[in-house]
Parts: C-alpha cells; structure tokens; sequence
C-alpha cells in the first residue's frame, strides 16, 4: 500500500513510455508465475446458488463497457458508440466526473442512443481509498454526480475497490473487481465470473458487483502488445461453456481510429477491437445476452429478491409445522 500510494503521487512526473516500461517489466516478470490463474481460473467457474441461468436460456451474458479516462477518450466516445451500435451490441460509457470538461450533450446523444453512463471514480487519480475520511469527502460528490447525471453505475480507477465503502454510493451497482487480473495495483481476485449482490455490513443497502471478466484492452493491447485478440477469444469460449458472464473494459482513449495513422505510444488499432466484435456476433450468434450494465444489475436483484422470498416461506412453513 505504502508503494502504491509513492507511485501515484510521483505518476504524474514519471513520461508514458517509462510507465508503459514498467508496467511492461512487471508483467513479464509475473507472467509464468500465473499462467494457472490468468487468463482463466477455473475455480471462478461455479455458479451462484440457486442459478436460474440467463434470460431467454442465453449460453452467456456479455457485458461492454468503456472507461473514459481523459478528454481525449471523451472526444472518441462518439465514434467508439457507433461501432458499437453498428455491430448490434449495447455498451456503457463511465465518464471520470472531476478530472475533465464534460459536455451534457455528450452525456445526453449517449443515453438518447441507447447506451449507458455511468461515473468512473472521482477524478482518477488512485487516491480514492487512501483512507477512509478522504473516500467520504469524495463519495458526497460522486453521489452528487450520480444524482446529476441521473445513473446509478460506478467503477474506480485502477480497478482499486473496497466493497463495504463502495455501500455509501448511491448506486444499483459497482464494476471495480475481476474474477482474476494480477497484473493490477490491487490484485485480489473476486473469482467469479458471475455478478453477485453485496449487502452493506449492520445495514440493508446492497448493490450488485459486476466483476470484469475478460482482460482489459490496455493489459493486452498496450502493455502486452498483443497483434490479435485470441487471448479474449480463448477466455470468452470458456465464458460461454461454463454459461458466465463476459465483461469486457475498452477504453476509447487507447484506440487509434485511424488505420493510416501509426499507433501513439499507448495505442492499438481499432481493428483489433472491431475483430472481436465481428467474432462474438458470427461465432455466438443468438447465444449471448447483451443487456446494459443496469439491466444486468437488475436481474440478479430480481433473482436475489425471489430467492429471498423462497427462503422467507421456507422459514414460515417450518415454523407452523413445528407449533
């Protein structure tokens, strides 16, 4: 902790390429250590008790989500929409609220469009669970902002997380965690590759935790420098077989949309992500269910209150039964 907290209040002096270098010289140094957890860890594969299974009998759920880190990423959301909406897929859009200028009407074509927003930490700068004073000064303003914005999703930068903090949002439902991912600055896995109910300890607020399940854009892409997408393509036929859910993170700020340009530093080539996108729609074709985060979250919430209500009765049989 004491590391990380150095590293990010140094971050903002150290150049792209010497993170990227470092990033790079972690991974590689971790990599064989965990090839039996990641990308894929089969203990994350065992369904949640009293499992209904996806709507409609749906093999898998896949989830689209972009996390909006910079201005320039803002700018590209349009454009990353419409591939999105052209391929047939609906997708979130978590947009940091204090870090940039964000134009309502950007927030208002995306929902007009169909798509989601949802509010990416507070200003992404990795200090957002330095203690918990500081999380409570900066959860009144994110609730202000969920309140503004009129959502109910979250996510925080980096993929930090403390579930029992994370209750005093005002939310339907949080994406700050993975099934596995220990490439990231806090690396404990949730190991699930199902979205699930946490209820706030000594209180009745719960929301629904959507872990990401596939390895973010930026791992792969940018940091691994990946030339194809087989690494998400081997994960998400696991998903499908073991009828999970398929998160996946892009973030719009690490494509280059223009195929005639050089990739940037921290770049990849939109190909890469309209490849896959034209995989799960011809290779899972009527097998996937593609709902929005909030739809998602309303699911399990609606599965959570029936199996509730199921043990309710139980419990209410049993007792007349023993008087």
């Amino acid at each position: 902790m004491f590391l990380k907290a150095i590293y990010y209040m140094i971050k903002p002096l150290i150049p792209r390429s010497t993170q990227l270098a470092i990033r790079r010289f972690i991974i590689k140094f971790k990599l064989n250590k965990v090839k039996n957890i990641w990308p894929i860890n089969e203990i994350s594969s065992k369904q949640p008790v009293n499992w209904p299974g996806w709507p409609e009998g749906k093999d898998f759920a896949f989830i689209l989500t972009h996390d909006v880190e910079t201005s320039i990423g803002l700018d590209r959301c349009q454009a990353l929409a419409e591939i999105d909406k052209s391929y047939g897929f609906k997708s979130s859009f978590n947009i940091v609220p204090y870090k940039y200028p964000i134009s309502p009407s950007i927030l208002s074509w995306l929902k007009i469009e169909g798509f989601e927003v949802g509010v990416h930490d507070y200003n992404h700068d990795g200090k957002l669970y330095r203690s918990k004073l500081l999380f409570d000064e900066r959860a009144k303003m994110i609730n202000q902002c969920l309140k503004e914005w009129n959502v109910n999703g979250f996510r925080s930068a980096a993929m930090h997380h403390n579930l029992e903090w994370i209750s005093d949002l005002n939310i339907l439902y949080d994406s700050s965690t993975f099934d596995t991912d220990p490439f990231e600055p806090q690396p404990d896995p949730i190991d699930t590759i199902f979205p699930f109910c946490y209820k706030q300890k000594n209180s009745n607020r719960c929301y629904v935790e959507v872990p990401y399940t596939l390895p973010q854009d930026f791992t792969l892409f940018v940091i691994m420098r990946e030339r194809d997408c087989s690494v998400w393509e081997r994960k998400l036929k696991w998903i499908s077989e073991k009828k999970g859910m398929a998160t996946v993170i892009v973030h719009p700020d690490y494509i280059n949309f223009d195929s005639n340009k050089p990739n940037g530093v921290d770049e990849y080539s939109i190909n890469l992500y309209v490849n896959f996108l034209e995989h799960i729609r011809n290779v899972y074709k009527d097998r996937y269910w593609n709902p929005l985060p909030n739809e998602l979250a309303t699911y399990i919430k609606q599965i959570e209150s029936r199996n509730q209500y199921h043990k309710k009765s139980a419990f209410n049989q049993a007792q007349a039964l023993s008087t």
